[in-house]
């Protein structure tokens, strides 16, 4: 009751300041075909992200009803492991993903994450869409919320170790503005509730601010950046803020994203919290996330 009161006036205080069907279908169209409808004098702001994912975090794009997406994200080891390793070729982790679109404003998703054998599932919510104008409605807003299983063997299991012991939640508020057709920007303050911590000094709840966007560099790619700064006084010890750059290639019906980041994890718990890897220290890990987009609601006509 506690972490849902917290979590309820974090969104309060914070709010009030791949496509293939049987026809060639644009996945860019299919993403925002909501937006783009007309609502009496209003018209949506199309294509804000490529995507419903930025790098490793969500964005406030959202699968129109009736679209599910197979997604797999795959990072690869460090690259500064060196030859033996094949420069991180040698080590990878991955999550699979399905995300379905439960109306043009609801989204849900679950996925298996190899990293520390992770199940997570999440809802996405669209509650304000930018308008073309700019004056009705400047900013998209989308809130999501999700929770992780930590499922590696117990460390003692000889001790007393409860199943509430493997949960995690994230919460986060996803606010972004299209400034024109090539440049977009995104603002993702989050807070991530541990259910166990591991000393008693340290807080349950983390909160970070997480920054990105998207700046187009040709017809078909663009630029993407993603930041994520942590706020709160007691973090985990060695952990460092995680910072991802890479590109989104269009190809008809597929998105590409290919990426560099210091996170291995793909979940709001690890890649936030978790991550012990620093730029300066060329802890890199070079990866890529592909998707296939499906119909499962029956065209008109």
């Amino acid at each position: 009751m506690q972490l849902f009161i917290k979590s309820l006036f974090f969104i309060c205080a914070v709010g009030s300041c791949t496509i293939i069907f049987g026809q060639d279908i644009d996945l860019q169209k299919m993403l925002n075909d909501e937006e783009g409808k007309k609502t009496s004098d209003k018209k949506f702001v199309e294509g804000t992200f490529h995507s419903t994912r930025l790098i490793n975090g969500q964005t406030v794009e959202h699968l129109d009803a009736g679209i599910l997406d197979f997604r797999i994200a795959h990072r690869f080891g460090k690259i500064n492991d060196g030859l033996y390793n094949l420069f991180g070729l040698d080590n990878a982790s991955m999550r699979m993903g399905l995300d379905y679109g439960v109306t043009d404003k609801l989204m849900v998703g679950v996925g298996r994450s190899t990293f520390q054998k992770q199940l997570d599932g999440f809802v996405k919510y669209k509650i304000l869409s930018q308008t073309e104008d700019n004056k009705m409605m400047p900013i998209s807003l989308s809130v999501m919320t999700s929770m992780m299983i930590q499922t590696l063997r117990w460390e003692n299991p000889n001790r007393n170790n409860y199943f509430s012991s493997r949960l995690y939640y994230a919460h986060q508020l996803l606010l972004a503005r299209k400034f024109s057709a090539n440049t977009a920007l995104q603002i993702m303050p989050t807070l991530v509730h541990y259910n166990l911590v591991p000393t008693a000094n340290q807080s349950n709840d983390l909160w970070s601010i997480g920054i990105g966007g998207r700046q187009k560099i040709m017809n078909k790619v663009s630029l993407n950046a993603e930041y994520y700064y942590q706020l709160s006084a007691t973090q985990f010890a060695g952990t460092r803020n995680v910072f991802s750059l890479g590109f989104d290639i269009e190809t008809g019906g597929h998105v590409f994203q290919l990426h560099v980041t210091n996170a291995q994890g793909m979940t709001e718990r690890t890649f936030i919290h978790e991550t012990n890897g620093g730029w300066d220290r060329g802890d890199l890990l070079f990866g890529f996330n592909i998707s296939r987009v499906f119909s499962l609601k029956k065209r008109k006509g």
